[in-house]
């Protein structure tokens, strides 16, 4: 059983003090090139590469996988593989944009928005997520669910549709709580990656339910031009929901039936709803009358925190979940950041097989800078690249946000192992899904559109 408790105020003072420890360390070993201003101190004296391979990858690789074999101690891990990472261009390379802090400064103000609008959403949709689990609306939802296995079926499904117009964090969050409830907190790992799979499904094909088929959106693409995801998506689900609800059956049945005696909080439910609009509200709006603030705020989150602000005066938030959630959604962010950071300056010619491999990529890197490369060269099957980088993530636990955040409600599927091995049928969904989009529609790739 796993509670959203705060933790103690010496652990959640202790990460940050070795968090800043660690960063400080490794930072310290680069202050010559800070003051050198040029590539680094190093620079022509030691190899970026090994082989055909950037150090900057090798580390970024190092860092994946102390995630997967360090599961308990996630956020360490990552913080070490950011300073690592930071060191290394302090001291050798230099950053895309120049060297030292100036290259620095000039990444981040590239980099700062999505990262703010990261923390905002998750922190955000952690406040709306505990509402809708006081709401005792999941104490009513298996009143609609199949007394059988079918039940996680429908479930999926209902995750699949709200993700379609709501963003893929907020779906799979109110997936995970109501699973939490009808499986009585026993969640099977396999099923805990068929939420996150089917709410990325979900989103794939609609330009408000992922953040990167949004960034196609602002930057000129026709939401009909990644409508045609939805082929995969739904191929997708089929796979997953049927191993996924089995294995969740056997492991912890739904529950029989609703409990009767508990009354939903209607306050609470219409501040769910309000947050959910006050976030579909200013992404659409800002889209189609303020695009160019997308560039300079973190117009969706901020949106999405006033209406916590705001409905706070109908029902006190519990606060307690912004503590809880903190640890999960910096350890996110370091890997955004270091993702960021690599020296991916061009793709691969765009065609079906690189666009494919594009989706195993955003399991790993962040598809937020894939995404913005790719919309930059052009070329692409923009429904196809959708479902890739979109559904792509699903197949490890930190290769989305939705991942990530649902992780916060289930820290045991923090672990690589047990996500590929009991959530297997995620990998096959995705290639069954993408080789069925590409069979039945083919490759039709959009001439660069800005």
């Amino acid at each position: 059983m796993h509670s959203l408790t705060v933790p103690a105020r010496s652990s959640a003072v202790g990460f940050v003090v070795r968090a800043v420890a660690i960063a400080t360390g490794a930072l310290s070993v680069a202050l010559p090139a800070l003051a050198e201003g040029a590539a680094g101190p190093l620079a022509g004296a030691v190899p970026t590469h090994v082989g055909p391979v950037p150090v900057d990858f090798i580390l970024f690789a190092l860092t994946l996988l102390g995630v997967a074999v360090f599961h308990h101690r996630v956020f360490t891990v990552a913080v070490t593989g950011l300073s690592a990472i930071l060191a290394w261009k302090f001291l050798v390379p230099g950053f895309k944009h120049g060297a030292g802090f100036e290259g620095l400064t000039a990444h981040m103000s590239h980099e700062w928005v999505v990262l703010a609008n990261l923390f905002l959403l998750l922190l955000g949709f952690a406040v709306l997520s505990r509402h809708f689990e006081t709401s005792n609306v999941p104490e009513k939802i298996p009143a609609i669910l199949p007394d059988n296995w079918l039940g996680g079926v429908v479930l999926l499904g209902l995750i699949f549709v709200l993700s379609s117009f709501l963003d893929n964090i907020a779906a799979a969050m109110i997936g995970g709580i109501v699973a939490k409830h009808v499986f009585e907190d026993r969640v099977h790992i396999g099923y805990i990656a068929a939420i996150v799979a089917a709410s990325n499904a979900g989103g794939a094909g609609s330009v408000v339910g992922d953040t990167t088929t949004t960034m196609m959106w602002i930057d000129g693409v026709s939401p009909l031009d990644v409508l045609h995801a939805y082929v995969a998506s739904f191929v997708a689900l089929a796979i997953i929901s049927v191993p996924a609800s089995l294995a969740q059956q056997k492991y912890q049945p739904i529950q029989a039936r609703a409990d009767a005696s508990v009354s939903v909080d209607w306050g609470r439910v219409f501040i769910v709803v309000a947050i959910l609009a006050t976030a579909i509200g200013s992404n659409v709006a800002a889209n189609l009358y303020a695009p160019h603030l997308l560039d300079m705020l973190p117009v969706i989150g901020l949106g999405v925190w006033l209406a916590i602000i705001v409905t706070a005066l109908l029902r006190k938030p519990d606060w307690s979940i912004v503590s809880s959630s903190l640890k999960g959604t910096l350890f996110l962010l370091c890997l955004v950041m270091s993702a960021s950071l690599m020296p991916v300056e061009s793709l691969p010619p765009a065609s079906w097989q690189s666009t494919m491999g594009l989706g195993f990529v955003s399991a790993v890197f962040d598809n937020i800078p894939l995404t913005a490369l790719a919309l930059a060269q052009g070329g692409y099957d923009w429904g196809m690249l959708a479902f890739a980088v979109g559904f792509g993530g699903s197949m490890m636990w930190f290769g989305s946000s939705a991942g990530v955040a649902i992780t916060n409600i289930f820290p045991d599927a923090k672990s690589v192992w047990k996500w590929v091995t009991q959530g297997w049928f995620v990998i096959v969904a995705y290639i069954v899904g993408f080789m069925v989009l590409y069979l039945v529609l083919g490759w039709h790739p959009h001439a660069p559109h800005t």
